[in-house]
């Protein structure tokens, strides 16, 4: 089956790639506005494009009305944001985020999170996500449906115990962050193997459990 995406409107190309580009990271994303208050929201168009120099992406949706979300004003106001990864402790709440409020009511507060400083930027942290990727905008993208912002990496918070430090490696035993898997369905990260090793017995213990 060929589909020419000539002849398609914008939402079919929407729900076609958004349903079939999956799984998705999870970009859990707090930016302060000019009022101080914080702003958290999930974003499924995300992803890693590089480490020199360390470099994130996320694409955030104009609404219909022609109006921006507030992750995207906060951004273009003052360049700043956190990318938090969620894992399945924290998915009902990174959900709740994604529900429409006012500029000047947090979704923080909504949902029940706990924020603590960042160290080179402004807006907070969420304390309990595994990990948080302080940000500044390194390049704006503009289409007519959406702004990409790419996010240089200024420091990073993992949650002690995730990362041993001697060996920069991840214990992925420890981490089981959840993804997107179109509308309102999340996957889990649990299901782990590796091609490499034909035993699958063993291919299900250890392999890929430190990268």
């Amino acid at each position: 089956m060929d589909i020419d995406f000539t002849t398609l409107g914008s939402y079919q190309r929407y729900k076609l790639m958004a349903s079939l580009i999956v799984p998705r990271p999870i970009a859990l994303i707090t930016t302060l506005n000019e009022s101080g208050v914080v702003n958290a929201a999930p974003f499924s168009m995300f992803n890693m494009l590089g480490e020199d120099p360390p470099i994130v992406m996320v694409s955030i949706n104009r609404l219909h009305d022609g109006r921006l979300k507030d992750t995207a004003a906060n951004i273009l106001a003052n360049g700043e944001f956190v990318v938090h990864l969620p894992d399945e402790a924290i998915a009902d709440k990174m959900h709740a985020c994604a529900v429409s409020h006012p500029p000047d009511v947090s979704e923080i507060d909504m949902v029940g999170f706990t924020t603590t400083p960042s160290k080179t930027v402004k807006p907070p942290r969420i304390a309990e996500a595994p990990v948080a990727f302080e940000c500044v905008r390194h390049e704006l993208l503009e289409t007519p449906s959406r702004y990409v912002f790419i996010g240089r990496v200024q420091s990073l918070y993992v949650r002690e115990g995730l990362v041993d430090t001697e060996r920069w490696r991840v214990r992925l035993q420890e981490f089981f962050p959840v993804g997107r898997f179109g509308a309102s369905f999340y996957v889990r990260t649990r299901d782990r193997f590796s091609i490499a090793d034909q035993d699958l017995e063993t291919a299900r213990s250890t392999n890929i459990d430190e990268i």
